[in-house]
């Protein structure tokens, strides 16, 4: 359920609130809206309201009667919007991470960097530990990789976007990355995504290729629940029968999202189509949809990459595709990186 203060209502009168609740056994999540105090409240218990409603400083109580309570805009009826430094994630700028499939060597994760940095990204994304189909394919450099992603991240000014596949790597990785990406396969690791509940730092989920949005945004719940308020929703495409693509981008998932929750919403059109040719159409597609960002892979050279190079777009067309979503931002009341041509520019 969730309990709305009174406007004006003091720290004290919100604070018996709050031990009223958690006497009874409730976990309570404080959020502060426009004008008024808001608390979520979660646990398996039974509370009657109506003794709740009696509280000094109590104006409303309200049932939250979708299954995820922290996610939904019953509990914050504005966006969240996620500070990572000077970036600002769920406001009114698309921010865009952009980076390699998988760190390989020093040179490549630097001029891809370079290169993303110069067309506007503000987010470096790329692995350092892959999860594969094959377990003959490429499985990532490790801790190396991450040093390497970190320091291009460093040098070009950039934050830093990383998979988390396995408990045991949250430690390391959080010494380099600034958000942690859970990947399709993991979005119902539960108990991954309980201890990232425990972490500050933002986390950056990605829909499972047969998930619906409800199980996406009750995955999104136990990492809210576990304290962690900083969730971004990725839509990187369902499995449907369809075969032309690698998957199925679900765009509608946009509004819809929108509609449920209050948490961002990004697009990955690299993952949602697996060819390169068809990720500016999408990526646009996303943007007017309304999605806060967009993820996509770009690789100096993506026909000798490692890993998606299919998917992953030439460094000219990256930049092509981010002085077209230029003009289609602001056709939505929303904007991009702004970066002049002059400090852009390179040679296509």
């Amino acid at each position: 359920m969730v309990v709305v203060m009174q406007e004006g209502a003091d720290e004290t009168q919100v604070g018996k609130v709050i031990a009223y609740l958690v006497d009874l056994g409730m976990d309570v999540h404080r959020s502060t809206g426009a004008s008024r105090v808001v608390l979520g409240v979660v646990g398996s218990r039974s509370v009657d309201t109506r003794l709740v409603e009696l509280l000094d400083g109590v104006h409303e109580v309200l049932r939250i009667t979708e299954p995820y309570k922290l996610a939904s805009r019953t509990f914050r009826k504005e966006d969240t919007i996620i500070t990572v430094g000077d970036l600002k994630i769920g406001g009114d700028e698309v921010i865009v991470m952009a980076g390699p499939c998988s760190a390989e060597n020093e040179a490549q994760v630097q001029q891809t960097a370079a290169a993303c940095k110069r067309a506007g990204a503000k987010v470096l994304r790329g692995g350092a530990f892959k999860p594969r189909s094959s377990p003959y394919s490429f499985q990532g450099l490790g801790e190396e990789g991450l040093r390497l992603l970190r320091d291009a991240a460093n040098d070009h000014d950039m934050k830093l976007v990383t998979e988390v596949m396995d408990i045991s790597q949250i430690e390391v990785i959080t010494r380099y990355a600034d958000i942690y990406q859970v990947g399709a396969r993991n979005m119902q690791n539960f108990t991954l995504l309980r201890e990232l509940g425990r972490t500050r730092k933002p986390v950056l989920l990605k829909r499972g290729i047969s998930a619906t949005i409800e199980e996406w945004l009750l995955s999104a719940e136990y990492i809210l629940a576990g304290g962690n308020t900083d969730v971004i929703l990725c839509e990187r495409g369902i499995r449907t029968f369809e075969s032309f693509t690698r998957n199925t981008l679900d765009i509608s998932a946009i509004p819809v999202v929108k509609q449920l929750s209050h948490l961002p919403i990004f697009v990955d059109p690299s993952h949602g189509t697996g060819r390169r040719d068809k990720v500016a159409s999408m990526a646009r597609a996303a943007v007017a949809a309304g999605a806060d960002g967009l993820i996509i892979e770009v690789h100096c050279d993506p026909d000798h990459a490692m890993s998606d190079g299919a998917q992953s777009m030439f460094p000219a067309q990256f930049d092509r595709l981010m002085a077209e979503l230029r003009i289609i931002a602001p056709a939505i009341g929303r904007s991009i990186c702004l970066e002049p041509a002059a400090r852009r520019g390179w040679a296509r």
